[in-house]
């Protein structure tokens, strides 16, 4: 049985870094969906409810549809870490990769895109509330307009504000890289369609950041450059905080308008920080959440600073703690029983050894939590995404949610 398993990791880390990288970014099944129709699955239960929630993983007949003729925005810009990535690192020399199975078995195509996880990512079900299709991966696409106009994804695992965290991964793409690649892709827009069309593209769209939670994980958390002796965790927290809000002014000098920034996630609840400080009764690792519940404090003050500052913007923050502690409480209410413990990986609580083949990933992923050491199901994504585009089960952004910011203005 151990050679059976250990087989596929040897050929797993082989081919990360001797293989020519698939591109799977953008599932050509995706381009052959009606353009009038984009299947959407919306829970319609909140934990205040006495019954149960149910959340389907993939389309069916009698899922709620949405028009995509008439988006909401005319574009779709997504910067962050492995919880948006779609397939920036399967182009990349790189450990942090999901472009084999079983990651992608509930997704609408049923094979691995590069998605970190077994279906859809948040920013996938908050393209189609914005009534666009799924974005592309800046790497995944030919970096034509065409492909560009309607939204790109520069998320790359792995990734962190500061450079060197996720070294010990392989390659990524850093924040301010990414920052970079937007700044090619607006350059390639004003060329294309002129400066004032690409402004007024630019101000118009949504630009979701998610990103921090590999300067923890990666860098600070493992006291890399002996850090925890040169920052206490209030100082790192500001530093890393004012790091992106600096980001955050330079996109609005590039006439950046409308910013979702979400907060990090109780890592300190997931599996592999529950078997790596051997957490007895599946209790969250309480020293971990303290240290992001600081940085989603400070930088939520930041964040209101920075919108009185940039009065034009609409900028909130999307407390991803709150809405992950919301649905641990209550994942009953929520339909979820396996609330420790991932679908895939191998140890205690799962999260010893990455997912890294079929064989070894629970049969029904729809009641767990987690799908592998550090991410959630598809189930968790879709409530948390409605989190964020109205607050359906709890209250996460302020100072707005992504509908009110999207809404159009009344006079």
């Amino acid at each position: 049985m151990a050679i059976n398993l250990l087989l596929p990791l040897l050929l797993l880390l082989l081919s990360t870094f001797f293989t020519r990288p698939r591109s799977l970014a953008v599932p050509q099944q995706l381009n052959n969906l009606p353009e009038n129709l984009i299947t959407y699955n919306i829970p319609t239960i909140s934990p205040s409810s006495s019954l149960v929630a149910s959340f389907s993983i993939s389309p069916s007949p009698s899922s709620t549809t949405l028009p995509v003729n008439s988006p909401l925005v005319p574009a779709f810009f997504i910067f962050g870490d492995s919880s948006v990535d779609c397939g920036t690192n399967n182009y990349l020399g790189t450990f942090a990769r999901a472009d084999h199975s079983p990651y992608g078995r509930d997704f609408d195509t049923h094979k691995p895109t590069g998605r970190f996880c077994n279906g859809r990512i948040p920013v996938d079900y908050l393209a189609l509330r914005l009534g666009l299709p799924f974005v592309p991966s800046y790497l995944g696409q030919m970096g034509t307009v065409e492909d560009m106009v309607k939204g790109v994804n520069y998320a790359s695992a792995g990734a962190g504000v500061i450079f060197s965290s996720g070294s010990e991964l392989g390659q990524r793409v850093s924040f301010t890289q990414q920052i970079q690649q937007f700044t090619d892709t607006l350059q390639s827009f004003i060329l294309s369609m002129g400066e004032a069309a690409a402004n007024e593209l630019i101000s118009n769209s949504v630009f979701y950041i998610s990103i921090g939670v590999n300067d923890y994980i990666h860098y600070y958390l493992r006291n890399a450059s002996n850090i925890q002796n040169l920052y206490l965790p209030w100082s790192f927290n500001q530093f890393v905080a004012d790091s992106i809000r600096q980001e955050i002014k330079n996109l609005y000098n590039m006439n950046v308008r409308r910013v979702i920034l979400m907060g990090l996630p109780p890592i300190g609840c997931a599996p592999y920080y529950l078997w790596r400080y051997n957490s007895e009764n599946g209790d969250c690792i309480e020293e971990i959440n303290d240290i992001i519940l600081e940085y989603n404090f400070v930088m939520r003050y930041m964040i209101g600073e920075l919108g009185l500052q940039l009065p034009d913007a609409k900028i909130t923050f999307c407390d991803m703690y709150e809405g992950s502690m919301d649905i641990i409480k209550n994942h009953e209410l929520y339909g979820f029983n396996v609330t420790t413990d991932a679908c895939c990986g191998l140890g205690k609580y799962k999260g010893w050894i990455m997912c890294f083949a079929s064989e070894i990933a629970c049969s029904n992923a729809t009641n767990h939590i987690w799908w592998d050491q550090y991410h959630p199901t598809d189930a968790v994504n879709a409530i948390l995404a409605d989190n964020v585009w109205n607050g359906l089960h709890t209250k996460m952004c302020h100072p707005m949610n992504l509908e009110d910011m999207v809404a159009p203005i009344t006079k």
